[in-house]
């Protein structure tokens, strides 16, 4: 008779598919934050001084004057055509007051050729990559300069010669479509990448989730780049999610997560190009959450005060901007003073004001464009709209000034 082998269950290892665990006997439920905070990664402080040394980036006088110069002619452009939307002159607009450090930094540790999803508040990177401002004042007037052909409402840039795909209202539709990029770029072994902007709010849309998981599991060269500002529209965060974050949800994907200080250039160059670099070596997606505030409100439709206070937006415009760090920074090496602000605040308002004043006086595109670009020869029904619309156009022409409109 066979004796039965005397059987050790603390030996006994879990087979299922799903997960690769450890059998336990005690009943216990997983606390929302297992990691009591994550921390935010910083390389200079809020008076511009490396902490640091090994992480500072050694970026050259040139650089870092280049970034300073595209965060304060951002910053600029955004509050004339906020002023310019407020007066009647464009329909709408959206600023990126407090969030230019999140632009540059990441822009800047990006290859030209590595594709750009933003979701509406990433105007920065595209400055940085060197879209003019006559094309950013082109597509908030709507002339016949705008590469969308006046399509878009204001701030839905978009340039195929910059590799930034044009943006599209609907909230985190960019995610999904970005990791279809990444992975066809790593099916053509291109050592390219793709970054995908979005806010923290949008992280709560489907698209999200479905954008992670794709990337993890197809395993694709990706950055995603969420930008938490605070505030998504009205909601804040403590209404917006529970958990810590949205750094803390990359380990559940299987994604490589840091959390960075967003009004710091440095730190979010550092965190963008080391992730660029895994990424494309490593074909895996990163997730990057930028801490930062949006200090302005959250469009021309939005009046912020209704649900923040004053001194909340003071503190981060006056205390903690990423604009006042970096000429801390740069006042300490000697490489910037008042003289230079001064000459480069008149200089840079001057540029954009010239930009603006071109784009009120370009004539609007030929109305023709309304029926183009969609299919390769004019469907029927199509040609009947066309039709309509140019008659109606003809028995009231004194209500359409076509002299605004290139022939």
């Amino acid at each position: 008779m066979h004796q039965q082998q005397p059987f050790d269950s603390s030996l006994e290892k879990p087979q299922f598919p799903g997960a690769s665990a450890e059998f336990v006997d005690n009943l216990e439920f997983i606390q929302p934050n297992v990691i009591s905070g994550i921390p935010v990664y910083r390389v200079m402080d809020r008076q511009g001084k490396i902490i640091n040394p090994s992480e500072d980036p050694q970026l050259s006088k040139e650089t870092v004057l280049n970034f300073y110069q595209k965060m304060t002619l951002l910053n600029t452009m955004d509050r004339i055509l906020y002023e310019s939307q407020r007066q009647g002159r464009i329909s709408f607009y959206m600023t990126n007051y407090g969030e230019e450090g999140t632009h540059i930094g990441s822009a800047a540790a990006l290859e030209s050729n590595d594709i750009v999803f933003g979701q509406y508040r990433e105007a920065g990177v595209l400055m940085y990559r060197g879209f003019p401002l006559d094309l950013f004042m082109a597509q908030c007037y709507a002339n016949a300069d705008d590469l969308g052909k006046g399509r878009q409402m204001p701030v839905h840039y978009g340039s195929k010669d910059l590799n930034f795909v044009t943006i599209s209202s609907p909230l985190a539709t960019q995610i999904p479509q970005a990791v279809g990029a990444a992975y066809a770029l790593k099916r053509e072994n291109m050592n390219r990448a793709v970054i995908c902007y979005f806010g923290e709010g949008a992280a709560s849309e489907g698209d999200a989730h479905a954008g992670f998981n794709f990337s993890a599991t197809l395993e694709c060269p990706m950055i995603f780049f969420c930008r938490n500002n605070g505030y998504a529209i009205s909601t804040p965060t403590n209404e917006q999610y529970r958990g810590d974050g949205i750094a803390a949800r990359g380990p559940g994907y299987g994604m490589l997560s840091i959390r960075v200080d967003g009004n710091d250039v440095f730190a979010v160059y550092n965190a963008t190009k080391e992730a660029r670099r895994r990424a494309v070596a490593e074909n895996q997606p990163f997730l990057i959450e930028a801490m930062t505030y949006r200090i302005g409100h959250h469009s021309t439709s939005d009046d912020s005060s209704a649900y923040r206070s004053v001194d909340e937006v003071n503190y981060w415009d006056k205390q903690d901007h990423p604009i006042s760090r970096l000429r801390h920074y740069m006042t300490a090496r000697s490489w910037w003073s008042e003289d230079d602000e001064r000459s480069w605040r008149k200089q840079s308002r001057k540029t954009v004001m010239e930009a603006f004043e071109r784009a009120e006086r370009r004539l609007k595109p030929n109305p023709e464009l309304l029926f183009t670009d969609v299919y390769q020869e004019m469907i029927p029904s199509l040609s009947k709209q066309r039709e309509s619309l140019f008659r109606h156009i003809q028995q009231y022409k004194e209500h359409y000034p076509l002299d605004l409109y290139e022939k």
